[in-house]
Protein backbone atom coordinates (compact mmCIF):
# COMPACT_ATOMS: atom_id res chain seq x y z
CA UNK A 1 0.00 0.00 0.00
CA UNK A 2 2.98 2.52 0.60
CA UNK A 3 4.49 1.26 -2.04
CA UNK A 4 1.05 2.27 -4.32
CA UNK A 5 0.94 5.57 -2.46
CA UNK A 6 4.54 6.93 -3.15
CA UNK A 7 4.06 5.52 -6.72
CA UNK A 8 0.86 7.66 -7.55
CA UNK A 9 2.61 10.90 -5.54
CA UNK A 10 5.24 10.78 -7.90
CA UNK A 11 3.39 10.09 -10.84
CA UNK A 12 1.25 13.60 -9.67
CA UNK A 13 4.14 15.35 -9.24
CA UNK A 14 5.41 13.91 -12.44
CA UNK A 15 2.26 15.12 -14.38
CA UNK A 16 1.95 18.58 -12.39
CA UNK A 17 5.90 18.99 -13.27
CA UNK A 18 5.03 18.26 -17.40
CA UNK A 19 1.85 20.91 -16.95
CA UNK A 20 3.50 23.38 -15.32
CA UNK A 21 6.39 22.95 -17.92
CA UNK A 22 4.70 23.26 -20.61
CA UNK A 23 2.76 26.32 -19.35
CA UNK A 24 5.81 27.66 -18.59
CA UNK A 25 7.25 27.81 -22.06
CA UNK A 26 4.08 28.58 -23.59
CA UNK A 27 4.20 31.89 -21.26
CA UNK A 28 8.17 32.26 -22.14
CA UNK A 29 7.26 32.00 -25.74
CA UNK A 30 4.59 34.76 -25.69
CA UNK A 31 6.86 37.07 -23.60
CA UNK A 32 10.48 36.00 -24.69
CA UNK A 33 12.34 39.02 -26.03
CA UNK A 34 11.91 37.52 -29.60
CA UNK A 35 8.31 37.72 -29.79
CA UNK A 36 8.08 41.43 -27.92
CA UNK A 37 10.68 42.78 -30.72
CA UNK A 38 8.66 41.17 -33.28
CA UNK A 39 6.06 42.58 -32.03
CA UNK A 40 6.77 45.33 -32.05
CA UNK A 41 8.06 46.14 -35.15
CA UNK A 42 4.84 46.63 -36.16
CA UNK A 43 3.73 50.30 -37.36
CA UNK A 44 7.55 50.83 -37.27
CA UNK A 45 9.28 52.22 -40.23
CA UNK A 46 10.77 48.86 -42.04
CA UNK A 47 14.70 49.07 -41.71
CA UNK A 48 16.53 49.14 -44.99
CA UNK A 49 19.34 46.59 -46.41
CA UNK A 50 21.16 45.62 -49.86
CA UNK A 51 21.65 41.86 -51.03
CA UNK A 52 22.34 40.28 -54.05
CA UNK A 53 18.85 38.14 -56.65
CA UNK A 54 20.45 35.05 -58.04
CA UNK A 55 22.38 36.78 -60.63
CA UNK A 56 24.46 38.68 -58.56
CA UNK A 57 22.62 41.99 -59.06
CA UNK A 58 22.45 44.54 -55.58
CA UNK A 59 19.05 45.08 -54.60
CA UNK A 60 17.81 47.38 -52.05
CA UNK A 61 14.96 47.09 -50.02
CA UNK A 62 14.55 51.21 -51.34
CA UNK A 63 14.03 49.95 -54.58
CA UNK A 64 10.06 48.43 -53.26
CA UNK A 65 9.07 51.75 -51.38
CA UNK A 66 5.86 53.07 -52.68
CA UNK A 67 4.06 49.00 -52.94
CA UNK A 68 3.09 46.79 -50.55
CA UNK A 69 6.01 44.54 -49.88
CA UNK A 70 6.16 41.10 -48.51
CA UNK A 71 9.24 39.87 -47.33
CA UNK A 72 9.79 36.24 -46.61
CA UNK A 73 12.74 34.99 -44.70
CA UNK A 74 12.83 31.50 -45.76
CA UNK A 75 15.18 28.38 -46.33
CA UNK A 76 15.42 25.13 -49.04
CA UNK A 77 15.61 22.79 -46.08
CA UNK A 78 12.67 24.33 -43.91
CA UNK A 79 9.42 22.34 -45.19
CA UNK A 80 6.93 24.94 -44.00
CA UNK A 81 9.00 27.59 -46.19
CA UNK A 82 8.51 25.56 -49.01
CA UNK A 83 4.76 25.15 -48.40
CA UNK A 84 4.17 28.82 -47.94
CA UNK A 85 6.14 29.48 -51.53
CA UNK A 86 3.17 27.97 -53.87
CA UNK A 87 0.96 30.98 -52.30
CA UNK A 88 3.29 33.41 -52.16
CA UNK A 89 3.70 33.02 -55.87
CA UNK A 90 0.04 32.99 -56.61
CA UNK A 91 -0.39 36.17 -54.92
CA UNK A 92 1.98 37.42 -56.65
CA UNK A 93 0.43 37.21 -59.99
CA UNK A 94 -3.04 38.13 -58.25
CA UNK A 95 -2.18 41.42 -56.88
CA UNK A 96 0.97 42.71 -58.91
CA UNK A 97 -1.23 45.00 -60.70
CA UNK A 98 -2.58 46.73 -57.70
CA UNK A 99 1.31 47.42 -56.39
CA UNK A 100 2.12 44.41 -54.24
CA UNK A 101 6.00 43.27 -54.39
CA UNK A 102 6.78 39.75 -52.68
CA UNK A 103 10.59 39.30 -52.06
CA UNK A 104 12.28 35.92 -50.73
CA UNK A 105 15.61 36.50 -48.95
CA UNK A 106 17.01 33.13 -48.81
CA UNK A 107 19.31 32.07 -45.68
CA UNK A 108 20.95 29.20 -47.98
CA UNK A 109 23.45 29.04 -50.43
CA UNK A 110 23.59 30.03 -53.91
CA UNK A 111 23.59 26.73 -55.78
CA UNK A 112 20.65 25.28 -53.27
CA UNK A 113 18.23 27.89 -53.60
CA UNK A 114 19.08 28.77 -57.52
CA UNK A 115 17.85 24.72 -58.20
CA UNK A 116 14.72 25.43 -55.86
CA UNK A 117 13.70 28.34 -57.47
CA UNK A 118 14.23 27.19 -60.64
CA UNK A 119 12.07 23.89 -60.06
CA UNK A 120 9.58 25.80 -57.50
CA UNK A 121 8.88 28.21 -60.04
CA UNK A 122 9.25 31.92 -57.83
CA UNK A 123 8.27 34.26 -60.01
CA UNK A 124 9.24 37.29 -57.45
CA UNK A 125 12.67 37.97 -56.76
CA UNK A 126 15.01 36.11 -54.18
CA UNK A 127 17.37 37.22 -52.89
CA UNK A 128 20.44 35.65 -51.17
CA UNK A 129 22.60 36.74 -48.01
CA UNK A 130 23.41 33.74 -46.41
CA UNK A 131 24.89 35.20 -42.85
CA UNK A 132 24.14 38.28 -44.29
CA UNK A 133 20.33 37.45 -44.85
CA UNK A 134 20.23 36.27 -40.87
CA UNK A 135 21.63 40.02 -39.99
CA UNK A 136 18.82 41.33 -42.12
CA UNK A 137 16.04 38.90 -40.77
CA UNK A 138 16.96 40.03 -37.14
CA UNK A 139 17.19 43.96 -38.58
CA UNK A 140 13.16 42.97 -38.89
CA UNK A 141 12.70 41.50 -35.23
CA UNK A 142 13.52 38.41 -35.93
CA UNK A 143 15.54 37.63 -33.04
CA UNK A 144 14.63 33.86 -32.87
CA UNK A 145 16.15 33.24 -36.16
CA UNK A 146 12.64 31.77 -37.27
CA UNK A 147 12.15 30.30 -40.35
CA UNK A 148 9.59 30.95 -42.51
CA UNK A 149 9.76 34.65 -41.09
CA UNK A 150 7.82 37.22 -43.01
CA UNK A 151 7.08 41.08 -42.89
CA UNK A 152 4.41 42.64 -44.46
CA UNK A 153 4.76 46.74 -45.18
CA UNK A 154 2.67 48.88 -46.08
CA UNK A 155 3.03 51.91 -48.97
CA UNK A 156 4.39 54.22 -46.70
CA UNK A 157 7.39 51.63 -45.86
CA UNK A 158 5.87 50.90 -41.84
CA UNK A 159 5.58 46.84 -40.79
CA UNK A 160 1.93 45.97 -40.89
CA UNK A 161 2.86 42.42 -39.78
CA UNK A 162 5.33 40.30 -38.85
CA UNK A 163 4.53 36.55 -38.78
CA UNK A 164 7.17 34.07 -37.16
CA UNK A 165 6.28 30.95 -38.93
CA UNK A 166 4.31 29.75 -41.86
CA UNK A 167 1.77 32.27 -42.83
CA UNK A 168 -1.41 31.13 -44.07
CA UNK A 169 -3.05 31.96 -46.99
CA UNK A 170 -5.89 33.57 -45.49
CA UNK A 171 -3.75 36.15 -42.97
CA UNK A 172 -1.49 37.15 -45.94
CA UNK A 173 -4.47 38.03 -48.82
CA UNK A 174 -6.25 39.44 -45.65
CA UNK A 175 -3.34 41.98 -44.60
CA UNK A 176 -2.33 42.35 -48.58
CA UNK A 177 -6.05 43.67 -49.04
CA UNK A 178 -6.00 45.72 -46.23
CA UNK A 179 -3.29 47.41 -47.14
CA UNK A 180 -4.51 48.31 -51.00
Amino acid sequence: MQRHLKFIAGLLIFIGGVLGGNALYKWLGEHSEGHLVAQDMVSKHRPDFSLPDLAGKIHSMSEWDGKVTVVNFWATWCPPCKREMPTFIELQQIYAAQGVQFVGIAIDNKEQVIAYADNAGITYPTLLGEENAVSVSRSFGNRLDALPYTVIINRKGNIALVQRGELTRELAEATIKSLL
